[in-house]
């Protein structure tokens, strides 16, 4: 028991915070070498959600080549991993009811999907969770680590979770509950995109001091269950153009998934400039198009997400390695966007970190060692080579619009097979792309019909999104002036707006304007630490279990 804060702590070989892809599969790698050569080590995973996959979220067509290395018998011991993909169609929307469709020789060969397989990533998290299980990791959901803990040496020496039973008024209540220290040898990072420990990591020890900004997206994702008669088991249909401009990066998916389920979403690049634009309500008005609505007419929609997605690739790669730790998955910037793709690369930084570590305790070391054999191994892997082959796919389509950066891709991809002798570059970070309300047109977006377009609190509904009221809010403003003061007159308060929640408003009281946070409807999505003008608002974490309840997302 730690005696200064009351705090009890426990000790391990390996810290991991995050139960995505990429934490789950370092801990199944360490125990697998732990279990090769007789040793005894002791690994914990703490997650924020209620469960594992709880806060999953993702398309997903996924590549299997990083599972095949990590369990090459993933068939046979049951993995969720069955709808294999038999037919890609991109089409370009060139307005609310015209498209056509890419012809294949004109697709870049990251988007062909040959081999891949329609998946929940939740599900797939949850099937590595049980063979971590089997293998000795220690599962921890439903606690969030809220805290990252150095020693005298500024070594990260592991993390604390977060005091649970404290009222909104920062009181303890009859229910609280100190949170967990929980020590390490090795802290791995593994929160998924914009982790709040791994930015807070990345600041102290300036990691992104040689890197291009970190670049996002937001992805909004429905399952829908729609008429049998309608549903092509396999089918991948990827969509560009319209409802966004040709200057606002993003795109559309529809999967067909198993049991007559329909996946599907849109992306949107949180460098957008209209403060007006609302991506939920472009996601609305996109399932509208024809191409899409034929398939939904029908159906039912029976879940609903969103999350932050990094873009920035290999430019945007912050050291991966700090004293006592490392950054892996999308808490460092794996996602390869040409293939519009993370979980593989999620699983592959996750053996190597694993390996990396591997190496160093079975020296029996006697002290923390900078994990600088991490990053050779990256850089040695075929994850390095994929990145680095897909590495101007962003930077062109931000340089080029989506047009003329397709073209680019197409060139880069299938005739250079990434090789142009360059390497661009995009330094501007997303919350300063914004330009003012004067400036722009405002978009008008349609109400939703209830049959096909929704709203977002109906939305939050089906995402069983759930906080305990009464504990303080894990949205802080830095300055709570500048949302009425700064934001609304400048950009209208794109807040409301850019939330696929509903957490911000801004209401109208005695003929004055005032700033609310729901913070009970936030999804964890993270757009608004994310894309706020002057990062002004501060995303941490709630009580652990709080947030989405995603199932089979």
């Amino acid at each position: 028991m730690n005696k200064v804060n009351d705090r009890e702590s426990m000790d391990f070989d390996v810290v991991i915070v995050g139960g995505g892809p990429s934490g789950l599969s370092a801990a199944c790698r360490l125990m697998q070498l732990s279990t090769e050569n007789n040793m005894d080590l002791s690994i914990v995973v703490v997650e924020k959600g209620s469960e594992i996959g709880a806060h999953i979220l993702s398309g997903n067509v996924f590549e299997t080549t990083a599972l095949d290395e990590l369990f090459p018998n993933w068939k046979s011991e049951g993995a969720p991993i069955e709808t294999a993909v038999t037919k890609d169609v991109i089409h370009y929307l060139s307005g609310q009811k015209n498209a056509f469709r890419v012809p294949n020789l004109f697709v870049p060969k990251t988007m062909h999907n040959k081999g891949n397989y329609i998946i929940s990533l939740g599900r797939l998290c949850q099937w590595l969770a049980e063979r971590a299980e089997d293998l000795g990791v220690n599962l921890f959901p439903g606690f969030a680590a809220s805290e990252i803990l150095f020693d005298k040496n500024n070594t990260v020496v592991g993390v604390a979770t977060s005091d649970m039973g404290i009222g909104a008024d920062g009181k303890k209540k009859d229910s609280f509950q100190a949170g967990y220290e929980l020590r390490g040898k090795y802290t791995i990072l593994a929160e998924g995109c914009r982790g709040n420990l791994g930015e807070e990591i990345i600041e102290h020890f300036s990691l992104r001091s040689d890197a291009d900004p970190q670049h996002y997206g937001l992805g909004l994702k429905e399952v829908w269950e729609v008429d049998p008669s309608l549903h092509e088991e396999g089918l991948v249909v990827h969509t560009t153009g319209w409802p966004l401009d040709n200057h606002t990066e993003g795109g559309g998916f529809l999967y067909h998934a198993a049991n007559n389920q329909i996946f599907l979403g849109l992306i949107v690049a949180l460098n957008y400039k209209n403060p007006s634009l609302s991506p939920f309500d472009e996601f609305q008005r996109w399932k509208h198009h024809p191409k899409i609505a034929k398939y939904l007419i029908k159906g039912k929609r029976i879940s609903y997400g969103a999350r932050a997605v990094n873009k920035g690739g290999l430019q945007s790669l912050p050291k991966l390695s700090f004293p006592g730790g490392a950054l892996i998955g999308c808490d460092a910037g794996f996602l390869n966007g040409a293939k519009i793709k993370g979980a593989h690369t999620a699983i592959k930084s996750g053996t190597l970190v694993a390996e990396s570590i591997f190496e160093i305790l079975s020296k029996e070391a006697t002290e923390s060692i900078d994990l600088i054999n991490y990053e050779n191994k990256y850089k040695s892997s075929w994850l390095y080579d994929e990145l680095y082959q897909s590495r101007n796919f962003g930077p062109a389509l931000n340089k080029f619009g989506t047009l003329l950066g397709g073209a680019f891709a197409f060139i880069d991809q299938n005739i250079m097979q990434g090789k142009f002798p360059f390497t661009w570059h995009n330094s501007f970070p997303d919350h300063e792309t914004l330009s003012l309300k004067k400036e722009t047109s405002t978009i008008e977006y349609p109400k939703p019909d209830g049959k096909i377009s929704f709203d977002r609190l109906s939305s939050v509904f089906l995402s069983s999104t759930n906080h305990e009221e009464d504990q303080p809010s894990h949205l802080r403003l830095k300055d709570s002036e500048i949302p009425i003061k700064y934001n609304l007159p400048k950009f209208d308060e794109p807040a409301q707006r850019y939330c696929p929640a509903g957490v911000y408003e801004v209401l109208i009281e005695n003929d004055t304007p005032k700033f609310q946070i729901n913070a009970q409807n936030c999804v964890h999505c993270k757009t608004c630490d994310i894309k706020d003008p002057l990062q002004n608002i501060v995303w941490s974490v709630p009580e652990g279990g709080g947030g989405p309840n995603y199932s089979g997302m």
